[in-house]
């Protein structure tokens, strides 16, 4: 029995109202995962930050995304802080020294730096990393914003990778008699996520906290590894899924519809009803 033109156009559109329906259904959830809430609204946002700060890589105060720190220092100390960033976070480091009101005898120059979980030191895109203080002032404000973390790099480059991540803070260049007075420091560090634009082929193993390797090496039937400093409580969210698995679908779609318009641009209607069967 031949199919006549009107059945195949209304078939056509029926196939092509499903294709769209189905790609509206994937546009809706994608939207709806690139509005959802970002790693770096956490509970932390809610408790009272950590007031203390460490003087050592080793010793480094954890430091949850979206807390502020605080701490009582002297000045020409070192202070760290760690935070954990994972991949298509893109962290942004805030901190506030609040300078002595006594008189001082000359300007002071601040500077904030981030390093990752191997200490490699990262540059920051733009912000205020090392800011002057005038003799009168009472406080300043430094600021780094990272680039975005990558779930995976080559070996032999130095892209923010998934772990941890230490701030450190100290003062670069303050006369000999300044030396010693007291400051106070606020800190706190966010992240803006950034979506699949940025994802690539590939993913670490682990993230680099400190002591995973070893945990990594040891016996397998040990007892699971307790997170550490700089390590978030409810794991790394880093996985096979990224919004780019939408994006994939969606195309595959549309090449599905492109497919259907072009064969029925090409396919004719049929044989002419004035013509006789085998002509």
């Amino acid at each position: 029995m031949r199919t006549t033109p009107r059945r195949t156009h209304g078939a056509r559109r029926a196939l092509t109202g499903a294709l769209l329906a189905g790609l509206t259904l994937l546009t809706s959830a994608g939207a709806a995962v690139a509005d959802g809430p970002s790693a770096s609204a956490s509970p932390a946002d809610e408790g009272a930050g950590p007031t203390e700060a460490g003087t050592t890589f080793r010793t480094a105060t954890a430091l949850e995304q979206g807390q502020t720190g605080t701490a009582q220092a002297s000045a020409g100390d070192y202070l760290y802080w760690v935070f954990p960033a994972d991949a298509g976070q893109r962290p942004t480091v805030e901190a506030t020294v609040k300078l002595p009101s006594s008189a001082r005898s000359s300007t002071s120059t601040w500077q904030i730096d981030v390093y990752d979980g191997l200490r490699r030191r990262q540059a920051c895109m733009y912000g205020h990393q090392t800011r002057k203080a005038a003799a009168d002032a009472a406080s300043v404000e430094l600021s780094c914003v990272l680039r975005t973390v990558r779930s995976w790099s080559e070996p032999w480059a130095s892209d923010p990778l998934p772990g941890s991540y230490y701030i450190r803070l100290t003062v670069v260049d303050l006369p000999a008699a300044d030396l010693g007075l007291p400051v106070g420091v606020e800190v706190k560090a966010v992240s803006k996520e950034q979506g699949g634009a940025h994802d690539v082929d590939g993913a670490l193993s682990e993230p680099l906290v400190p002591g995973v390797s070893v945990a990594s090496a040891g016996d397998a039937s040990a007892a699971p590894r307790v997170p550490s400093a700089g390590e978030p409580e409810d794991g790394w969210a880093s996985g096979w899924w990224t919004d780019r698995w939408l994006w994939t679908v969606g195309g595959g779609v549309l090449a599905a519809l492109a497919a259907v318009f072009g064969y029925s641009l090409t396919r004719g209607r049929g044989r002419p009803a004035h013509v006789p069967p085998g002509v």
